[in-house]
C-alpha cells in the first residue's frame, strides 16, 4: 500500500509551502500513518517542498511522549516489521482538529488520540 495518494501527497506539499511562507500555519493533518502489528501512529501534516523525502507531523512511536516533528517517507515505506508487515494508512481517517489540538491532546494523554 502506497503511504499517500497522489491527491494528498499534492495537499501535504501545499501545506510544506504554507509552512514555508508562514511558520504559524495549523492545518489539520492529511493522513494518518499506524504500524498495525505495533504501537506507532503518525498524523501526517505536510511534506517539505524542498525535500520531498521529508514529512512533518505527530509522531507517537508507543513510548508515551508524542511530539511533533519530521520523519524520512522512505523509511516509512520501507520499514517492516514482524511478518514483514510494513507502515498502513488508515483509510477511513479524517481530521476533525489541528494538528496543535491534536498535539495537546496527545500531551495529556501521553499517547495519540484520533
Amino acid at each position: 500500500m502506497e503511504l499517500f495518494t497522489r491527491t494528498q501527497f499534492a495537499i501535504l506539499l501545499q501545506n510544506g509551502q504554507k509552512y514555508n511562507d508562514d511558520p504559524g500555519f495549523n492545518p489539520k493533518p492529511v493522513v494518518k500513518l499506524f504500524n498495525p502489528v505495533g504501537a506507532a501512529t503518525w498524523l501526517i501534516a505536510s511534506v517539505d517542498p524542498d525535500y520531498p523525502d521529508l514529512a512533518f507531523g505527530l509522531c507517537d512511536l508507543g513510548m508515551q511522549c508524542p511530539e511533533l516533528g519530521s520523519v524520512s517517507i522512505e523509511e516509512l515505506s520501507n520499514y517492516k516489521g514482524p511478518l514483514s508487515i510494513g507502515i498502513e494508512r488508515d483509510l477511513h481517517w479524517e481530521a476533525n482538529k489541528t494538528l496543535s489540538e491534536y498535539a495537546d491532546e496527545a500531551r495529556q494523554h501521553q499517547q495519540i488520540v484520533a
